[in-house]
């Protein structure tokens, strides 16, 4: 966002600096904050003390005396037109507004409602902040229902069909605000088919989680979600090539792979930095023609973000705002089995883990008692006993006989495939 200094503000030496905070609000004071992200998995919760509340064409900002238009809004015409527009709104002394992307090509009487909606909004917050004790929450984004009405129901959108009762009268009350005539467009669905079985949702929402993703023309993209980014791998599959060289082959490929990566960043709402291994391409026009199709389908995106051209080694990197958890994040939790590696340790691995531990076993009761006879019980997970009887049997012979200890295994389906447990049947020790 742009932001505009308002006529005859030539200085801000009233304003106070960092150093003056400590003076101005010690510590006990009461401050209103605003929470502008939530904790994203280690991360904490980001605040600040800037306000601002987002209406459907304008954010309105109570602190702040500048006013701005969306970068988004591209056209110099219309940013004039914007800028005569906000000349005339009827903005109270001290604070500024924001002109939102979904405020172009938009009439006057839509920007001085919507500047009614969150003047109106912003008295009930400060009729709070006079009467309630801290700490206390003045103010909570709206539910979904006013969400979607205020963010996603563009005139683009032809219907909307919405199954609960509530939800459809509350959406058509919203929608009524903003224009009664887009409000014929919100349909009550009372069939007996469910609405998510009806439109075939419950499979698009499974392929959203899927690793694999293909393309149209055989391709496919591979997509991992780490903690510090977002990889994504580009293959050519079994791609139908169409008599083509090799190079449209791949180009193709990489073109399909652009369109559907943009869509997939939305979808899931991946956000951070995103590295997408590209399938090489030599010739630089192909490389420039998928780093301008990219931009041209993130355009598409709420969310800001900011791509790179591809390098030599076909890696493109972008990153895209992080507002939220990942959808992923949201519904699934790492696996308690193997803790969110996706991978344990195999049976070969685990027999020989267990071998060191006995042989360190062994000779730390054998150092305390030389002469006495010594037997252990080992407690394993059945697919790792099966390996101990079967490829391992010599090697726990020859342990038995060298060191003088009777070695006794049971297996126990409760036990985890890495854990084990040795147990001195003399003393009753146990050794983990």
């Amino acid at each position: 966002m742009r932001v505009n200094k308002r006529k005859g503000d030539n200085s801000r030496r009233d304003e106070p600096t960092v150093k003056d905070i400590p003076k101005l609000y010690p510590p006990g004071s009461e401050i209103v904050i605003q929470v502008t992200k939530g904790p994203i998995g280690t991360k904490g919760p980001r605040t600040t003390t800037n306000l601002s509340f987002a209406g459907r064409y304008l954010i309105l900002m109570p602190f702040s005396d500048g006013c701005g238009i969306s970068r988004k809004i591209e056209s110099p015409t219309e940013r004039k037109r914007l800028k005569h527009m906000l000349n005339e709104l009827t903005i109270p002394e001290g604070m500024g507004v924001i002109v939102r992307t979904a405020g172009e090509s938009k009439k006057t009487r839509y920007f001085i409602r919507d500047l009614h909606i969150l003047l109106k909004q912003w008295e009930g917050i400060t009729e709070k902040m006079q009467t309630l004790r801290a700490p206390a929450c003045l103010y909570q984004e709206p539910n979904l229902v006013e969400r979607t009405v205020r963010d996603f129901l563009t005139e683009e959108v032809d219907r909307v069909l919405i199954d609960d009762k509530e939800g459809h009268k509350r959406t058509q009350e919203l929608v009524s605000l903003i224009s009664k005539r887009s409000a014929s467009k919100i349909a009550y669905y009372d069939d007996n088919i469910p609405i998510f079985e009806r439109f075939n949702i419950e499979r698009q929402i499974e392929q959203t989680f899927q690793r694999r993703v293909s393309l149209p023309s055989g391709g496919e993209i591979i997509i991992d979600e780490t903690e510090a980014l977002i990889s994504v791998d580009v293959n050519t599959g079994s791609h139908k090539n169409r008599g083509g060289d090799e190079k449209n082959t791949i180009y193709a490929v990489n073109l399909e792979a652009a369109v559907e990566v943009a869509r997939q960043i939305r979808l899931r709402n991946l956000g951070g930095l995103v590295i997408i291994d590209f399938i090489d391409m030599k010739e630089r026009r192909h490389r420039n023609a998928i780093y301008d199709k990219m931009v041209e389908e993130m355009s598409q995106d709420k969310a800001k973000n900011h791509i790179l051209p591809i390098s030599t080694l076909g890696i493109m990197q972008m990153t895209r705002q992080r507002q939220q958890e990942s959808l992923s994040s949201n519904l699934y939790t790492d696996c308690p089995y193997c803790r969110g590696r996706g991978i344990v340790k195999s049976a070969t691995t685990m027999s020989v883990e267990l071998q060191r531990k006995l042989a360190s076993v062994i000779r730390r009761i054998t150092t305390k008692d030389s002469k006495g006879e010594h037997s252990l019980r080992v407690l394993v997970h059945p697919s790792i006993l099966e390996r101990l009887r079967s490829e391992d049997a010599n090697l726990l012979v020859r342990m038995e006989s060298l060191h003088g200890v009777k070695l006794a295994f049971r297996a126990d389906l409760n036990y985890h495939v890495e854990n084990y447990k040795i147990i001195n049947a003399t003393t009753g020790e146990e050794y983990r």
